[in-house]
């Protein structure tokens, strides 16, 4: 049995780790508030460039020969290459290990079909992990690009060396995997597809195309293009990467404060109760002992 001493500093201790733990929960708390009208306000922008992407993909098409790459892509599938967004931080519950977890199945599953798997990953924790098993695939890691908050400046480097790889033909398929966050409590391991561009699924069916020139977006609105799709197809599909990329780190980031809160008010909870069970045993234990010293007392009065 533990003596007085021990049990004392024992509850001093997690006291100590409480008061931290509720401190990071505020700080999270904060950043999450910040985080969440960042991400909430950049995905208007980003379905929307994915809506018309869409709209001018229907009509390009019907002219296949002239589409832009990052449209038609390679016609192959043979190389894959995925953008993993971690945090560079820890102490957020299973949020790392939630995406890390997806992403070495899904490279399992495209290495059972006989494909070829490179990474690039954002984030130092993502970097850590998958260097254990992957090191050979990761052609590019990216740390702390996303401090103190993501920028665009860190989403347009990512991109500008996707559009420079495939161009040189070292890959195929592009996909990014980040977490994208609906609340504090929940997070969903999301894959998107970047290149070749893929219209999103909601959409389909909702363009339509009149005479070459004129669109339909799907909500109500009509187009006219100047220059032609393809030009502008050329133009906005890189574009749209940086955005998608940038997209992908606003929801990451605030999936990661939403999950650091709710970890750090669980382990505070923890902490209570081990205060609240480390009390009691403390308080038994002096009871022990005080009654021991009493036994001992008595028993020297009668002796004598």
């Amino acid at each position: 049995m533990a003596n007085l001493k021990d049990l004392r500093n024992s509850i001093a201790s997690v006291k100590s780790t409480q008061r931290i733990t509720s401190a990071m929960k505020m700080v999270a708390a904060a950043k999450l508030r910040k985080a969440q009208d960042k991400a909430e306000a950049a995905r208007p922008y980003a379905e929307r460039m994915e809506r018309m992407l869409s709209s001018l993909a229907a009509s390009a098409a019907a002219n296949p020969e002239s589409a832009p790459p990052m449209l038609a892509g390679t016609g192959k599938d043979d190389t894959h290459l995925l953008i993993v967004v971690t945090s560079d931080r820890g102490l957020c519950g299973g949020f790392n290990s939630s995406i890390t977890r997806d992403v070495r199945q899904r490279i399992r599953t495209l290495q059972a079909d006989g494909k070829t798997v490179k990474l690039i990953v954002v984030g130092k924790k993502g970097v850590s992990v998958l260097r254990r098993d992957h090191a050979d695939k990761i052609i590019a890691a990216h740390e702390e690009i996303s401090k103190p908050s993501p920028n665009f400046d860190g989403a347009a480097l990512v991109s500008n060396a996707v559009v420079d790889m495939f161009a040189a033909g070292e890959f195929d398929i592009c996909t990014v995997i980040y977490s994208r966050f609906v609340s504090a409590l929940t997070q969903i391991v999301t894959p998107l597809q970047l290149i070749p561009f893929t219209a999103p699924a909601s959409e389909e069916g909702d363009d339509a195309s009149e005479n070459g020139a004129a669109q339909n977006s799907g909500d109500g609105a009509v187009y006219e293009f100047e220059p032609d799709e393809e030009e502008i197809l050329a133009a906005l599909l890189p574009r749209n990467l940086s955005v998608q990329i940038f997209r992908s780190m606003l929801e990451s980031f605030a999936s990661e404060q939403g999950a650091r809160m709710t970890a750090m008010d669980s382990a505070s909870r923890n902490a209570g109760d081990m205060i609240d069970n480390l009390t009691t045993t403390y308080n038994r234990t002096r009871q022990a002992a005080i009654t021991k010293e009493l036994i001992e007392i008595i028993s020297g009065a009668e002796a004598l």
